[in-house]
């Protein structure tokens, strides 16, 4: 299979864990509104370093609420696509879209049906992704490396490459003999890794754009 389509083919399967931030963005900014939260994960904690722990950008709301609706968004992609066998996704130059559930019978997240699997795989991919994001935001913030206001981050490899490196890791570590898991899908992840600063640089400058972030980073 051509090197290209691997890679769009990873990107298609770990897309729940890659919107993960977004969803969380949304959650947190969003639900404040409604009169609830937010709650920041570390409750205000400052540590010995004069810093926060993770800060006010890192919330309950937006862990769970991300988490869950990467969830949804996984049940939409397997709506999607027919499931075939793991084989046919790879041999196949013009396979993409791949379902995600393909090769998760019998694993640990294969539960209440394929809805049920698909949102329980999703949530774990969105998971993944805030765990590695919010990784990042404590090691900047034992480093003195905290955003301040519309000044872009001091660090921006820690608010990019944390959240992607874990999406996969946990894939791979954690998801068996899932698809999301299959060795062939390695080197493109290498690569996804490696334009992910770029991606995701794209992705919050058209949401300051529409309105969706409040800063350009």
């Amino acid at each position: 299979m051509d090197f290209l389509l691997l890679c769009l083919l990873t990107l298609w399967l770990y897309l729940p864990g890659f919107l993960a931030n977004t969803f969380a963005m949304m959650w947190g900014k969003w639900l404040p509104k409604t009169g609830y939260g937010p709650w920041p994960i570390d409750g205000g904690r400052v540590l010995a370093d004069g810093n926060r722990m993770l800060g006010d950008g890192k919330t309950w709301n937006g862990l769970i609420g991300g988490s869950l609706t990467s969830g949804f968004l996984c049940m939409i992609l397997a709506s999607l696509v027919s499931m075939g066998d793991m084989a046919t996704a790879f041999d196949d130059g013009a396979t993409v879209f791949a379902h995600p559930l393909i090769g998760s019978e019998g694993a640990w997240f294969s539960v209440g049906g394929a809805n049920g699997t698909a949102f329980i795989l999703g949530s774990f991919l969105g998971l993944a992704c805030l765990v590695g994001d919010s990784t990042g935001s404590f090691v900047k913030r034992r480093r003195g490396l905290k955003r301040e206001g519309e000044i872009s981050s001091k660090a921006p490899l820690l608010d990019t490459l944390p959240f992607a490196i874990m999406v996969f890791l946990w894939g791979q570590l954690f998801l068996g003999s899932s698809i999301l898991a299959a060795e062939e899908l390695r080197l493109p992840m290498l690569a996804l890794v490696l334009i992910t600063p770029v991606l995701h640089r794209s992705f919050n400058l058209i949401g300051y754009k529409i309105g969706w972030k409040d800063v350009p980073y």
